[in-house]
C-alpha cells in the first residue's frame, strides 16, 4: 500500500504567506535559543559577551524547532477554519518551544505581565527559563495552555484522548516524541483511537515527531523505513501521512498541504458519525508522521563534530559559551542568522504583520480554556447518600458486599450527569469484578470494534472505560479532569502500583497549579482500591500489596487524602465526599467481599467528618478514667478483626478495660502542622491517650502507622500489626494469622501489653495460641477456615 504523501501545489500557499510563515517559525526558534543561553542583550543589539550569558546552560534544543513549526502550522489551520483545538507536547523537555509560542501569540504576557511583550519582557523571558525563581525546561502547569507535565515520557497521547472524549467540538493536537515512542505506555496509547466515538467526543490528531535521536542513541521507529511505519500505523488503526525533509520551504508546503487533508478527513469522519450515515465500524483517523532533523536550523557542528541532524543537539549544542570565545561566536551567529530586526520592531514586540498570523482570544491554544480546565469545570449531580443506605439494626448482623452499594450510588450519578457527559468510570476489566457492576444498568462499556450480538454491555455510547492497563484507565482520566470534567477509577489494590509515577507527576501537577491563581482548580482524582490485600488469598502472593498509599502518604499534604471505609456507609460517605472535591488526590481503600456492617448512615456521616473516633458500644471502659488498652484499626479486615479480638478478651479476661478506636481518615493520624486534616496533639490524646498501650490493626504495611504518629505524646506505646510482606493461595483467616494481623495475635498483644496482667492471663494465652494451633490444622486439612471464623458474629 502506497504511503499518503501530500503534493505541495495543494498547500494553498502563495509566496507572501509561506514567507510571513517561516519568520513566525524563526522569531519561535529565535525565542527558544534566548530562553536556553540568554542573561540580558536579548535582540543581539551589541557583540554578544560573556555576561550576557547564563552562566549554567540548561534545556533542549534539539525537538524544539520542530515543536515550532508544527506550532506554527497548526497556527494556520485555526485560523483558516475557526478550529478549537489544544496542543499536547510530549517530548519531555520541549518547554522554550511552547513558552516561545505562548509568547508570540500574547497569551502568555496575559497571564504574566511582567514578561511584557517588548525588549525588557523578552530578557525577563530568557532569565526565567531554567533559572532559579524561574521555571522548568520542560512544559509544565506553569505553561499556558498545557495540561500535560512533561517531566516524565510516554503520557502525551493517552491525556490527549482524555481531553476529547465528551469534547466534541474539540480538536487535540498531540506531538509524540520519536524517544517518547519507545515507551510502553505510548505504545498502548495508540490503541486509544478504538475508543474514540466520533458523534460524541472530539477529535485528536497525533503527530509522530522522529527527528531521530534520542539523548545518546538513535530512535527505532526513525530507523525504520516508511513502508513499516506505515504499516505499523495503519496496524493501529491509524491512516498515516509523511512530511519530511531538511529543506524548510518544501517542507512548509508539505506541512501545510497535509493539514488540510487531514483535516478534510477530520471532518468527514464525524460529519459521518453525527449524520448517521457513517459505515457501524471503528474509523480510521489521520495521523502526520513528520520527519525533520534534530536540532533543525542550529549549527551544523561544534567543535569539528557533527551536531544538526545527530544526537548531539538534543540539549545544549553550543556549551562553554560564557568562557569559550570562539563558542560565544558560534551562539551569536545561530541567532542572527534568524535576522530579529526582521522579526521584532524596535520596542521588541513581533512585528504586526507577523502577529497577525497567530489565532485570537480563546482560539489561541496558550488561552483555550480546555488547557485551563477548571474554567470549564461544573459540578457534579449527586444523589442523597441516604437513598442508598444499608440499614444497621445489630452491629454486625448484616452481612453485604460494601463495593456493590456504591456500585448503586455510582450508577444514579452516571444518570444524573448524563446529560453534561461531565462523568465516567474508568478501569482495567474490573468494574463488574469490584462488584460495581449496577452502572451497567444505565450505561455500557466504550467500544468502537466491532461488537458481536452475544457480547455484553458493549456499545459505542457507553460511559464505562475499560481497557487491560492501568497506564491508559489513568492517563484518559487525567486528561479528562484536566480539562473540566469528573471521573472515578476502581483498581485491584496490587495493581495500582503500576501507575505509581503517573500519580507522582499529577500529584506535582496539582501542588504546582494550586499556587498559580490563573489555574482554576480541577476535579479530585478518586481511586478506589479493592480486591486488596486482605482478600487476594486466592491470587496469592503476586497480588498480595497495600503499599500504593505510602507512596501517597508522601506527597504534599494539601494534594492527597487516604481513607479505609470499615463499611458500606461509610464508603457511601467517603464517596460521595470525594466525588464533590477538587485539586486532590483520594485514595479509597475497600474490600468487594461480603462483610459485616456496622454504622449507621447518620453514625457513618459523623464518624467519617471526625475522621476517627471511639466506638464505645464495641468497648467497656464504663467510665473508666484511662482504659487498660486501646484497640485502634483502620481498614474493613483489620476492624473485623480488632473486633473479634475485643470479644475473646471481654471474655477471657473480664476485667480489662478496652477502648476501640477507629480510622477511617489516615491522615487524621498526623499532625495538623503537617496535614489539614491532622488531629490536634490534645484530641490525639483524648482519642489514644497519653501513655496506655494502643494496639493498632491496619491494612497496610506498619510502619507507615509509625511514621504519620512519631512526634505523638503516646508514639512509645503505639504497637501496630499489618501486612508484614507474608502471602500465599491460601484462606482469608490464614493471610491474616500469616502477617500477626488476626484475632488471636491481637488479644495476645493486647494482654502483654498491660503492666502485670500477663502474669495473671497465662491461661488466656494458652488458649489463644491453641486455637492458632488448631486453625493450622484445619485450614491445611479441610482448606478453608473454622466454622467460628466463618461464621463469627459480634456480641456485646
Amino acid at each position: 500500500m502506497q504511503r499518503q504523501v501530500s503534493s505541495p501545489d495543494v498547500s494553498g500557499l502563495d509566496p507572501l504567506e509561506l514567507a510571513r510563515l517561516d519568520r513566525y517559525w524563526r522569531a519561535a526558534n529565535y525565542l527558544s535559543v534566548g530562553q536556553i543561553y540568554l542573561l540580558d542583550n536579548p535582540l543581539l543589539r551589541e557583540p554578544l559577551k560573556a555576561e550576557h550569558v547564563k552562566p549554567r546552560l540548561l534545556g533542549h534544543w534539539g525537538t524544539t524547532p520542530g515543536l515550532n513549526f508544527i506550532y506554527a502550522h497548526l497556527n494556520r489551520i485555526i485560523r483558516a477554519r475557526d478550529i478549537n483545538m489544544i496542543y499536547v507536547c510530549g517530548p519531555g523537555h520541549g518547554g522554550p518551544g511552547i513558552v516561545a509560542n505562548t509568547y508570540l501569540e500574547g497569551s502568555y504576557s496575559a497571564i504574566y505581565p511582567e514578561i511584557a511583550e517588548d525588549v525588557d519582557g523578552m530578557r525577563r523571558l530568557f532569565r526565567q527559563f531554567s533559572f532559579p525563581g524561574g521555571i522548568p525546561s520542560h512544559v509544565a502547569p506553569e505553561t499556558p495552555g498545557s495540561i500535560h507535565e512533561g517531566g516524565e515520557l510516554g503520557y502525551a497521547l493517552v491525556h490527549a484522548y482524555g481531553a476529547a472524549f465528551d469534547n466534541p467540538d474539540l480538536v487535540v493536537a498531540c506531538v509524540v516524541g520519536d524517544g517518547e515512542a519507545e515507551t510502553g505506555p505510548l505504545a498502548a496509547s495508540w490503541h486509544s483511537n478504538k475508543f474514540l466515538n466520533p458523534a460524541r467526543d472530539g477529535a485528536v490528531l497525533p503527530i509522530l515527531h522522529l527527528n531521530g535521536y534520542k539523548i545518546a542513541n538513535p530512535t527505532l521507529l526513525a530507523r525504520m523505513p516508511d513502508e513499516d511505519l506505515d504499516h505499523l500505523f495503519r496496524g493501529y488503526g491509524h491512516e498515516p501521512f509523511f512530511v519530511e525533509g531538511h529543506e524548510p520551504e518544501d517542507m512548509h508546503r508539505q506541512m501545510a498541504a497535509t493539514l488540510e487533508q487531514v483535516f478534510d478527513r477530520i471532518r468527514s469522519i464525524q460529519q459521518a458519525a453525527r449524520d448517521g450515515t457513517a459505515a457501524n465500524d471503528c474509523p480510521r483517523w489521520p495521523m502526520i508522521v513528520l520527519r525533520s532533523p534534530k536540532g533543525w536550523t542550529g549549527p551544523k557542528e561544534v567543535d569539528g563534530k557533527k551536531v544538526e541532524d545527530f544526537w548531539r543537539a538534543h540539549q545544549v549544542p553550543v556549551a562553554n559559551c560564557r568562557q569559550d570565545p570562539a563558542h560565544r561566536k558560534i551562539l551569536e551567529d545561530w541567532m542572527r542568522s534568524y535576522d530579529p530586526e526582521d522579526l521584532f520592531d524596535a520596542d521588541g514586540r513581533l512585528r504586526e504583520e507577523l502577529r497577525e498570523l497567530a489565532p485570537e482570544g480563546p482560539r489561541r491554544m496558550g488561552a483555550n480554556p480546555h488547557g485551563n480546565g477548571g474554567l470549564l469545570r461544573k459540578d457534579l449531580l449527586v444523589p442523597a447518600i441516604a437513598d442508598y443506605a444499608v440499614p444497621v439494626t445489630e452491629r454486625g448482623a448484616l452481612i453485604v458486599q460494601t463495593t456493590d452499594v456504591l456500585g448503586q450510588y455510582l450508577r444514579d450519578v452516571l444518570t444524573l450527569n448524563d446529560e453534561n457527559a461531565n462523568f465516567r468510570i474508568f478501569g482495567p476489566d474490573e468494574t463488574e469484578s469490584n462488584r460495581l457492576g449496577a452502572v451497567f444498568q444505565v450505561t455500557d462499556r466504550v467500544w468502537m470494534e466491532r461488537i458481536e450480538p452475544y457480547d455484553v454491555h458493549l456499545s459505542r455510547d457507553g460511559r464505562v472505560m475499560e481497557v487491560l492497563s492501568e497506564h491508559l484507565c489513568q492517563g484518559w482520566l487525567e486528561g479528562y479532569l484536566l480539562t473540566g470534567r469528573h471521573g472515578f477509577f476502581s483498581c485491584y489494590e496490587a495493581f495500582i502500583h503500576i501507575v505509581d509515577s503517573m500519580f507522582n507527576q499529577h500529584a506535582k501537577w496539582l501542588k504546582v497549579s494550586s499556587k498559580l491563581e490563573w489555574r482554576k482548580p480541577v476535579s479530585s482524582l478518586n481511586y478506589l482500591l479493592t480486591s486488596h490485600v486482605w482478600r487476594q488469598d486466592h491470587n496469592g502472593f503476586s497480588h498480595q500489596d497495600p503499599g500504593f498509599v505510602d507512596l501517597v502518604a508522601n506527597k504534599t499534604a494539601d494534594v492527597v487524602r487516604i481513607y479505609f471505609p470499615p463499611d458500606a456507609n461509610t464508603l457511601l460517605w467517603v464517596g460521595d465526599h470525594c466525588l464533590r472535591t477538587w485539586n486532590r488526590v483520594n485514595v479509597i481503600v475497600a474490600g468487594k467481599q461480603p462483610e459485616p456492617q456496622w454504622l449507621t448512615i447518620e453514625e457513618a456521616a459523623a464518624h467519617c467528618e471526625a475522621g476517627a473516633g471511639i466506638w464505645e458500644w464495641a468497648g467497656n471502659e464504663d467510665g473508666a478514667i484511662q482504659p487498660d488498652v486501646v484497640m485502634a484499626c483502620a481498614g474493613d479486615v483489620p476492624t473485623l478483626e480488632t473486633l473479634a479480638a475485643v470479644m475473646l478478651l471481654r471474655a477471657a479476661v473480664p476485667e480489662m478495660k478496652i477502648r476501640v478506636v477507629n480510622v477511617v481518615d489516615l491522615m487524621v493520624l498526623q499532625s495538623r502542622e503537617h496535614h489539614p486534616h491532622g488531629l490536634a496533639d490534645t484530641e490525639f490524646d483524648d482519642l489514644f491517650t497519653k501513655a496506655q498501650p494502643v494496639i493498632f490493626a491496619y491494612h497496610g504495611y506498619p510502619y507507615l502507622i509509625h511514621r504519620m504518629t512519631y512526634k505523638r505524646t503516646n508514639h512509645r506505646n503505639i504497637h501496630v500489626r499489618g501486612f508484614v510482606e507474608e502471602g500465599t493461595t491460601t484462606t482469608p483467616f490464614d493471610m491474616t494469622v500469616l502477617n500477626k494481623l488476626d484475632r488471636y495475635h491481637l488479644a495476645m498483644a493486647a494482654i502483654e501489653s498491660v503492666p502485670g496482667l500477663k502474669e495473671k492471663a497465662d491461661d488466656a494465652i494458652a488458649a489463644l495460641k491453641a486455637k492458632l494451633e488448631e486453625h493450622d490444622r484445619y485450614v491445611r486439612e479441610h482448606g478453608e477456615d473454622m466454622p467460628e471464623i466463618q461464621y463469627w458474629k459480634w456480641k456485646p
